[in-house]
């Protein structure tokens, strides 16, 4: 499937998280903004989001992702697509991942992201 044309401002969100940059990434959040990753508890605010982001980057030693599809609302958008994590151990795994957004004066609300990272952390 052919990647899909991106909006700027979500390109630059994956352009954050791609770079691994938490400061970067937390920075297109509000500050009193939600994110949740899969079946994690919700983290709420902008520096708790940073730190928790940040650790996760630090489990892994990379990741790339290729959007394939976007959908923008007034005040929400999704996406769905491939993300390719290069773990610790130098193995990758690609699995597919779709992610809505809800927005707030031209930030993000809440992060809603839809993964399943069993098979990455699998032995």
């Amino acid at each position: 499937m052919r990647e899909t044309k991106v909006p700027g401002w979500v390109a630059e969100v994956f352009a954050a998280v791609d770079a691994g940059d938490a400061r970067r990434f937390a920075a297109c959040i509000a500050e009193d903004g939600e994110f949740r990753f899969g079946n994690a508890p919700p983290v709420v605010g902008r520096a708790a989001i940073e730190a928790a982001v940040g650790g996760f980057f630090g489990s892994i030693r990379s990741c790339r992702h290729r959007l394939l599809r976007v959908w923008e609302g007034i005040d929400s958008c999704a996406m769905d697509g491939e993300v390719c994590y290069v773990r610790l151990d130098g193995r990758e795994s690609t699995l597919p991942f779709a992610n809505v957004f809800l927005l707030r004066d031209g930030r993000i609300a809440r992060y809603l992201v839809f993964v399943d990272l069993a098979p990455l952390f699998a032995a």
